[in-house]
């Protein structure tokens, strides 16, 4: 089969949906309501170099940092198997923090692996010091079960020895095995979609149509570098507390363009911090490649060619690239958002009118858990904020942002499932920021507790607001409270604490920032 753009647009059409069928395949046998409602996982496929060739419309920050597990995977076992399934979240070993378990699966024709299958799910626990695993930590060793790359399925039969291993370190033991036997059905499905393409069209028309994607997304995106003007912008934004102190703790960034290249430099950021806010390579690439893909007027095959135009560098011992075993729980989430903010920034100096102001900047991250009428439970959940507003229009108000890519829980899916009752959910009025296009509104979630409980808070934005640009205002800081009868109490970003029945937790999410000045 030639290759050609008709053909090359069904082979992307192809590939994509097998992605997409694992992730529904993923959702849809899944017990935990982060994973069945919010949706908090990913799926990908990867030709026999380690190549991502086609991703489902999932989570940023997993899909751009997932190729490093499948080449860690590969790495630990350079002699796969048919039937193997390999399971890992080390950060340190191509994941991004504990809780994201990535799952990579071989598939074979004529008895040589071909292609790869991955998913990657957020595990609502997956034990270390608080619930939830996103403690206020100081070394990785405290957030929980640390595994590097290990077959948990080999040649077909899945070593249950390991499957209690991993089940035994989390709070919720039977919904952990729930979760990650979505995660196997959803390798096998993606292994069955990818044979049923090559027994249709054959191995080498999709090997040549996986190349050629490739090829098309490097070269878009190099017009897409082409079309900034060439120079060098820089900007610096900050992180507040890493949950062990407050201070600022500063991410700077220099972007050079040079005709179809970009060289994103981050040298000049914070060393590493003794908290939980230390990111690893892999999730500043991501992010780093997910502005760059924002700038895409076309919509860009996104896989392994859009990364090669795109040089990121990461100075080491920092808080971009930090040192095993320093903690890394929200680097994912807070961290990533906030070089996403100071990579945006430099780019305005460039496209003024093309890059808006920044959206809420935080994931607003909380984790709940105990034990209820005998049983255990455990909860994580994000909560959605204020876009920034921008040439094209107002920021959207009370959505996931940036490297989220995640749903809203529904309050029946959370009541019925959590031992909680949600009391307020509503949008923050008069939190977006000013200017000729306002920043979108944060929103007001507030939870009641209907039994003992152990909550840690994880958000950022609570001193330092989201920048307006073109002369907009700033949208305004988050807050979180606690009220236990007629105290109420202003916590930090980040907390972790007991509540008792009838106690009220209340996040109000930042708004985003304006565009332009007011007439």
């Amino acid at each position: 089969m030639p290759v050609d753009s008709i053909s090359l647009a069904v082979f992307r059409s192809l590939f994509e949906a097998a992605a997409e069928e694992m992730g529904v395949t993923l959702q849809r046998a899944a017990f935990s309501p982060n994973i069945r409602e919010r949706l908090d996982f990913s799926c990908a496929l990867f030709d026999g170099d380690a190549r991502m060739i086609a991703q489902a419309a999932h989570i940023p920050v997993h899909l751009g940092s997932m190729p490093a597990s499948v080449e860690a995977a590969i790495s630990a076992f350079p002699d796969l198997a048919l039937g193997d399934v390999i399971v890992l979240n080390d950060p340190y070993s191509g994941g991004t923090h504990l809780p994201d378990v990535t799952m990579v699966s071989p598939v074979f024709v004529d008895d040589m692996v071909q292609f790869y299958v991955a998913s990657r799910a957020h595990h609502a626990d997956i034990g270390g010091m608080s619930p939830g695993s996103l403690p206020l930590s100081t070394e990785l060793y405290q957030e929980g079960l640390i595994i590097p790359p290990i077959k948990l399925v080999e040649a077909g039969w899945r070593n249950e020895a390991v499957m209690r291993l991993l089940t035994a370190n989390s709070r919720a033991p039977q919904e952990r095995l729930g979760d990650f036997e979505a995660q196997l059905a959803a390798q096998r499905i993606g292994e069955r979609r990818l044979l049923a393409i090559i027994a249709a069209h054959g191995l080498r028309a999709a090997n040549e149509h996986a190349a050629a994607l490739l090829d098309t997304s490097r070269r878009m995106t190099e017009a897409v570098i082409a079309s900034i003007p060439n120079g060098v912008y820089s900007f610096a934004d900050a992180l507040e507390s890493d949950g062990q102190r407050e201070f600022l703790i500063q991410i700077r960034v220099t972007i050079t363009v040079s005709r179809s290249r970009l060289i994103v430099d981050f040298t000049g950021s914070a060393p590493q911090v003794a908290g939980n806010l230390n990111a690893v390579t892999a999730i500043v690439r991501s992010a780093t490649w997910y502005c760059v893909r924002l700038l895409a007027k076309d919509d860009v095959p996104v896989n392994h060619g859009c990364f090669e135009p795109v040089l990121v560098i990461t100075p080491p011992h920092s808080l971009l690239n930090p040192d095993f075993p320093a903690a890394v729980a929200v680097g994912n989430t807070e961290t990533g958002q906030r070089v996403v903010d100071a990579v945006l920034g430099a780019l305005a100096q460039a496209l003024p009118n093309r890059i808006p102001a920044a959206s809420q900047g935080s994931m607003n991250n909380i984790t709940v858990g105990g034990t209820y009428n005998g049983k255990p439970f455990v909860y994580y959940e994000t909560i959605a904020g204020g876009h920034g507003g921008g040439a094209a229009g107002d920021g959207l108000s009370g959505r996931h942002s940036h490297m989220t890519n995640t749903r809203n829980t529904p309050i029946e899916a959370l009541e019925y499932a959590l031992p909680l009752r949600v009391t307020a959910y509503r949008l923050r009025e008069g939190s977006g920021g000013a200017g000729a296009a306002r920043g979108g509104e944060g929103v007001v979630r507030e939870y009641e507790f209907l039994c003992p409980a152990t909550v840690t808070i994880n958000s950022e934005r609570r001193r330092l607001t989201p920048y307006g640009l073109a002369g907009g205002g700033p949208g305004h800081c988050g807050v979180n409270t606690l009220i236990h009868g007629d105290d109420v109490r202003t916590l930090g970003g980040k907390w972790t604490g007991s509540v008792e029945a009838g106690d009220r937790l209340r996040i109000e999410t930042p708004g985003g920032g304006g565009w332009g000045q007011l007439p």
